[in-house]
């Protein structure tokens, strides 16, 4: 199963006993969407609610941080999701948010995990069926492990240098500093030397991802070598994914997230800030 799957193959596989699809919906506040409504009304057959919101670290004071892996691991098997699974994942958001459940994922050990070209927007587009029922319950192993603990970076991490270009993924408003933030308490600007490559450059307008040799030229249009491994950051840890996936798409499988994002490093007085 390639990373990134279309809406033709979804249907022609999604009746396979160990294809599971998942809705990663999430929204930022100003959209005044519920997601989870949202799936309760209309979601591809057979889908299950995966709540972004919900797995995270909820000690954390930065919000969507990831999850212990034995909290994850109990989520995934009452939703009936096994890490042996081929796991296929599409959002209804302007934010592409099933990147950050793809990351997430993979980093608690699942190997056959993909995004759906153009979310619901494109199922629904091209005549497949919606429908409101629940999805059934479903036995499922999910033995959480975390076989690269470096793709995840921390503040401090940040501070001590890691010798990677940091890009982020926020608006150019947000990342030059004369654009509000969506959370208050937040200083205006970015991480200092760090690349602007908005997330919604990477797609097209129909939701998909824009093709290979568009998305090398974007990087590398933004001061970003998508051969070699960078830092992803944007406002909370979700659109970032988003990077770190287009760089996949082209063969990059080192770049890191910076979970805590703007969310943390905006909050800290004490970290160095750019405007610009």
């Amino acid at each position: 199963m390639d990373a990134l799957v279309s809406v033709s193959w979804l249907a022609a596989s999604k009746g396979a006993a160990d294809v599971v699809v998942l809705d990663a919906s999430w929204h930022l506040p100003d959209a005044r969407r519920d997601a989870r409504a949202d799936f309760a009304r209309r979601h591809i057959p057979g889908a299950r609610f995966f709540d972004i919101a919900a797995l995270a670290d909820t000690s954390a004071t930065s919000p969507h941080m990831l999850p212990p892996a034995g909290e994850f691991a109990a989520a995934m098997e009452a939703l009936g999701v096994g890490s042996d699974d081929r796991i296929v994942i599409y959002d209804d958001s302007a934010i592409h948010t099933s990147a950050r459940a793809w990351f997430t994922l993979r980093h608690f050990g699942a190997e056959r995990v993909a995004i759906l070209d153009g979310g619901l927007n494109c199922w629904i587009a091209e005549g497949q069926p919606v429908s409101a029922e629940p999805p059934t319950a479903r036995p499922a192993r999910f033995e959480a492990r975390v076989p690269r603990p470096e793709a995840v970076v921390s503040k401090g991490d940040l501070l001590r240098g890691t010798g990677m270009t940091i890009a982020d993924a926020r608006s150019p408003e947000r990342f030059a500093g004369t654009g509000p933030e969506p959370r208050p308490g937040l200083e205006p600007g970015h991480i200092p030397g760090s690349r602007n490559l908005p997330m919604s450059a990477l797609y097209d307008a129909d939701g998909r991802f824009r093709p290979p040799h568009e998305l090398r030229q974007l990087f590398v249009q933004h001061g970003i070598d998508p051969e070699r491994p960078f830092v992803a950051s944007c406002g909370s840890g979700v659109t970032a994914n988003s990077l770190i996936f287009a760089a996949h798409l082209l063969g990059n499988r080192d770049s890191r997230l910076y979970d805590g994002s703007w969310s943390e490093w905006g909050a800290d007085p004490l970290t160095p800030k750019e405007r610009g």
